[in-house]
């Protein structure tokens, strides 16, 4: 009597195999696709269709194709160029002061020996939350040459009324001041997040070999800051060049265009003259300009080793 040899490993019988689920492989896109869907009706779609319009001109109640005759019009504007400086200047002034306050202030709050930080943190923190509308109503008010407590405040101290609201250069003052207060404290965290993750070791270094505080803040403060001080620079850029909510309501561009910015100006041509073509020359022209001065942002401020912690 022979026993039957057991089959090889090779002739044993092969299973068949299971096609992969395609709805498994599909799955990841139809999560995605609602957020995809919105961001084509709400964001490509609007900024494709106001390209087409910046080549259009409205004529007699009618779209004509002018091709680039609306970008070569931004060129002989003055308006558009005295909107164009006012940003600037208000960028070029608000923003590195704004910043440089908002550094000392995540200074202090990172301090210590200051007590009910939590508290002192909440309180700057608080101007962000307030509605752009809101904040600019009080600002106008307090303000107010007239009866503005600011003046009043001024006249008991033996000081004239200061036209904050009606001359051209202390309506760009108030201007940078509301805007300071509002975005000051909201930089601050941001800035403060980063400091808090600097090691404390750099500084017990830095002491042991002499330095003193402003020694240990240049050179260990401020390189542990770099890449919020970019994030918080390119934020406050690109919030300054669409400057639109402050001014409107604080001085209506006023007096004598001294506080018109890119972003008034914009909407004036679209919602006022409703020469949508020319409005969108003039969003296209602030989207260069904000990628360009970016670039150059991250040239400056970046790491120059490329190291992204």
């Amino acid at each position: 009597m022979t026993l039957a040899k057991p089959l090889p490993a090779t002739a044993a019988v092969a299973r068949p195999r299971r096609r992969p689920r395609r709805h498994g492989r599909a799955a990841p896109y139809l999560f995605v696709l609602p957020a995809l869907l919105l961001f084509t009706a709400f964001k490509l779609y609007p900024i494709g269709w106001s390209f087409l319009l910046s080549l259009h001109r409205t004529v007699a109640g009618t779209d004509t194709f002018v091709g680039l005759d609306n970008y070569a019009r931004l060129l002989d504007d003055p308006l558009m160029w005295t909107a164009l400086r006012n940003t600037l200047v208000i960028l070029a002034v608000q923003v590195p002061l704004m910043l440089a306050l908002a550094t000392g202030l995540a200074v202090a709050l990172d301090s210590r020996i200051l007590k009910g930080r939590s508290v002192f943190r909440l309180g700057f923190f608080l101007p962000m939350v307030t509605g752009l509308v809101a904040y600019g109503i009080v600002f106008s008010v307090l303000l107010n040459k007239d009866y503005g407590l600011v003046n009043w405040l001024l006249g008991r101290a033996g000081i004239g009324p200061v036209p904050w609201l009606t001359d051209g250069m202390w309506a760009r003052i108030s201007l940078g001041l509301a805007l300071t207060w509002h975005y000051t404290g909201y930089n601050a965290v941001i800035l403060l997040a980063r400091l808090q993750t600097v090691p404390r070791e750099l500084y017990d270094a830095a002491a042991v070999d002499g330095a003193g505080a402003l020694a240990a803040f240049r050179h260990v403060t401020l390189p542990g800051l770099r890449p919020a001080l970019l994030l918080t620079t390119v934020l406050s850029t690109i919030g300054t060049l669409q400057l639109f909510d402050e001014p409107t309501v604080l001085t209506g561009g006023g007096p004598d265009n001294a506080t018109l910015t890119l972003g008034m100006y914009l909407y004036r041509n679209a919602f006022t003259y409703y020469d949508f073509g020319y409005a969108s020359a003039v969003a296209y022209a602030l989207t260069l300009l904000i990628g360009l001065l970016g670039l150059l942002q991250f040239r400056l401020l970046g790491d120059p080793k490329g190291d992204a912690r």
